[in-house]
């Protein structure tokens, strides 16, 4: 082995502790480079718009850029964050004063789903031949638990959200911080990203665009889209006075993202308890009235934002926030299906590379 291998292995070794190094001290603040960077996706063509507008030459344009940025990066996170508080502040109400009715209702009802229970556990007892009988369970008292465990669980969020106030006033900041330097010197930045990444660099730019209409189309196509139907549904849920109404609207949001069912996982059976309890015309009319204003909204908005920007099957879309989200926590909503995309992509340019043409189009 001569010299110069041991000079390779060894500034080879060097590099590779000192990026681990890199990539442990930047770890901790991951979350807050990721928002930076998708807000900074969105806002910036606005931001740009808006500077062609004004001096852009000398002191004076610098000075401008400067103060546009900032204001740009503190309202566009005020914005988002007051809309969070607001909205974290009604759920806990309306969750708190939901599972509170339900069990009112359940204690002043003992006699309520007696007589549906046990006929379902005959039904089960004669369909398994003896083999299952579900007349032993207390499914009532099971209920009553789990709502006292729901409301004890929701009062321990609630405390550990108070606690870290201060770390979450802290986390905001250093977003506000890096969305300005993000705007300011966005292009400095993707540059540096360049030079320092071992790839060619019309390969970095097409990863770059592919990050961009991602960003843009899943907030347009699927995040935008989701908000729009929980916010028809929601006033609907308030019009039709179903209790909990916001807290129905938030996981109906989330239900938007499963294909074939949708939104109609939570206003099906909402409109069917209506009918069951009594209100059959108010029942019908509410099921019509999702299903036009939020369920076929969904074909309508989807498509027209999209605009098959993002060819990729509702199933694997699915599944990438889904699996996202169990990993990255709320970050996976967005993460998930970016990295299955930005995977098919790398795929694509290595098959490119290699002088492969493999017959698939879902990344184009």
């Amino acid at each position: 082995m001569n010299g110069k291998t041991i000079q390779t292995g060894f500034f080879f070794l060097i590099f590779l502790l000192l990026f681990l190094a890199v990539v442990r001290i930047f770890t901790p603040f991951f979350t807050v480079f990721l928002w930076a960077a998708l807000l900074y996706v969105l806002v910036s063509p606005l931001y740009s718009a808006v500077l062609k507008k004004l001096p852009n030459s000398g002191r004076l344009g610098a000075l401008v850029r400067s103060v546009m940025a900032a204001l740009f990066a503190i309202v566009t996170v005020l914005i988002i964050i007051s809309l969070i508080v607001w909205i974290g502040v009604q759920l806990y109400h309306q969750m708190y004063g939901l599972l509170k009715n339900l069990r009112m209702y359940l204690a002043n009802n003992p006699d309520f789903l007696s007589k549906e229970l046990g006929q379902f556990s005959l039904f089960i007892k004669d369909l398994t031949l003896g083999q299952i009988d579900l007349s032993s369970l207390n499914v009532k008292a099971q209920i009553q638990v789990l709502l006292s465990s729901s409301s004890q669980k929701l009062l321990q969020v609630s405390t550990s959200l108070v606690k870290n106030v201060g770390s979450f006033l802290a986390g905001l900041a250093f977003l506000v911080f890096t969305l300005f330097f993000f705007l300011i010197d966005g292009s400095y930045l993707f540059n540096l990203l360049v030079r320092v990444i071992p790839i060619k660099k019309d390969y970095i730019m097409q990863l770059a665009i592919k990050f961009k209409e991602i960003t843009q189309n899943l907030f347009m196509g699927y995040i935008l889209v989701a908000l729009v139907q929980a916010t028809i549904a929601f006033i609907l849920f308030t019009i039709f006075r179903i209790q909990g109404a916001l807290v129905f609207s938030i996981v109906l949001f989330f239900c938007t993202f499963i294909p074939i069912i949708g939104a109609g996982t939570i206003w099906g059976p909402l409109g069917i308890f209506k009918i069951v309890t009594g209100d059959v015309v108010g029942g019908i009319v509410f099921l019509i009235l999702s299903g036009i204003l939020i369920s076929m909204l969904d074909n309508l908005l989807r498509p027209l934002f999209l605009k098959d920007r993002i060819n990729l099957h509702p199933l694997i879309i699915f599944f990438a926030i889904l699996g996202g989200v169990s990993v990255f926590g709320l970050n996976g909503l967005v993460l998930g299906p970016m990295i299955v995309i930005l995977f098919l992509t790398v795929l694509d340019l290595f098959f490119v590379e290699h002088g492969m043409n493999p017959e698939r189009s879902d990344t184009n």
